[in-house]
């Protein structure tokens, strides 16, 4: 079952967007912060909303799990006013947003992934701001995530806490990727600053196992090139395996959220080498490194 959730949870991921490309400054970067937040409290308010204390019992939760939701939900409205605030006039307006969970646990699981994916998004981003109070800013709200991610996997879901000493950071266009498979198409105001961000194809794994291969589905049209790669963002780490006859393999060492591209260039993943992705992976392992499965 819980297999099946996270697949469900992933599958969503990889809807793109056509934003126009621009230069990065620090009103970039927050409103860019905002834009997820924005996502991430309308998340928690339509769950909670939807399924109170009652549901999550009836769904095998601990009675403390639906208060700390709660909590959370409310970290992340604080975050969107404390972005509100310092951006002022011109800040971002939020969108319509829709979420393919369908009960408490398929809710939980998906929780995973985004509160996972708003680590790497600020860890990623934390390079374009220059001023240091801004700075300061978004690395108290950094290690904020970083705990949701680590409670609701390990507390919530019986997974590891953690995917290893490093949490992998990811671009703009990659968490732009990611965001949009949840945001109503055309329901942002049209007068929302627009991101210098790259649209990318989706990437889907056929079975991803670390040790073994797998076939992976992309728009290849997206690229001139007859060979590609998958690069796999696992920490501080960017593993790349040659693409062969529509099969990659998946590095045995793969362990905790990680992320996944198709790229032309076999030592290099950034925007221009990009074709497709990325994919999230979520590997389980125990505290020996065994590799769990479901």
């Amino acid at each position: 079952m819980k297999t099946t959730l996270f697949s469900l949870a992933l599958a969503f991921l990889g809807v793109t967007a056509n934003p126009t490309r621009r230069a990065i400054d620090d009103d970039t970067v927050l409103n860019f912060a905002l834009t997820l937040e924005y996502l991430e409290a309308d998340f928690y308010a339509g769950a909670l909303k939807k399924f109170n204390a009652q549901a999550f019992a009836a769904a095998g939760f601990p009675a403390w799990v639906h208060g700390r939701f709660v909590e959370i939900g409310q970290h992340e409205s604080a975050h969107v006013e404390f972005l509100q605030k310092a951006l002022g006039s011109k800040a971002t307006q939020k969108c319509s947003y829709s979420f393919p969970y369908t009960d408490p646990k398929s809710f939980a699981a998906l929780s995973q992934v985004l509160e996972g994916v708003g680590v790497s998004a600020y860890a990623g981003a934390a390079q374009f701001i220059k001023n240091p109070d801004y700075l300061t800013a978004a690395a108290s709200i950094l290690p904020t995530e970083a705990r949701h991610a680590s409670w609701i996997a390990a507390a919530v879901n019986s997974f590891s806490p953690w995917s290893g000493p490093f949490d992998a950071p990811l671009g703009l266009s990659s968490v732009y990727h990611l965001a949009a498979g949840f945001i109503v198409p055309g329901s942002c105001p049209s007068t929302n600053p627009s991101f210098p961000v790259k649209a990318f194809p989706s990437l889907l794994f056929d079975k991803a196992v670390p040790g073994s291969t797998s076939a992976i589905t992309y728009d290849k049209s997206a690229s001139n090139s007859d060979q590609v790669y998958v690069a796999y963002f696992t920490g501080l780490q960017t593993l790349f395996e040659k693409v062969t006859n529509g099969h990659v393999l998946v590095p045995s060492s793969l362990s905790g959220q990680v992320y996944a591209v198709v790229t032309t260039n076999s030592k290099a993943a950034t925007d221009a080498d990009i074709v497709a992705g990325p994919a999230v992976l979520v590997f389980e392992r125990d505290s020996k490194g065994n590799l769990i499965k479901a």
